[in-house]
């Protein structure tokens, strides 16, 4: 199978998530906020996970409407980073 070009891939954002059951909480806000097709749209994947954080992959497109998501849900899912590569997320934040 031929690979896509680079202007039709779908361009991904990084979110650094900390909370309790995130493998579990977030895709359970997402439908609830933005339901099925918001969720399909949104394509969250989850990249690494520990017991209280998580790394996980979403659209760019529809970064604003996942994190309205994760605020008003019940129980608290803290957004910590949003960056364009893993690289960038793993490394530790400037201070100015």
């Amino acid at each position: 199978m031929k690979s896509l070009k680079p202007s039709m891939r779908e361009r991904k954002r990084y979110l650094l998530l900390k909370g309790k059951d995130l493998d579990k909480n977030v895709p359970k806000a997402i439908k609830e906020f933005l339901g099925t097709l918001g969720l399909a749209k949104s394509s969250p994947l989850f990249i690494k996970t520990n017991s209280e954080s998580a790394i996980i992959s979403i659209n760019r497109s529809s970064l604003d409407y996942v994190k309205a998501a994760l605020s008003v849900w019940p129980e608290k899912i803290e957004v910590l980073r949003v960056l364009g590569t893993l690289k960038g997320l793993k490394k530790p934040k400037k201070k100015s």
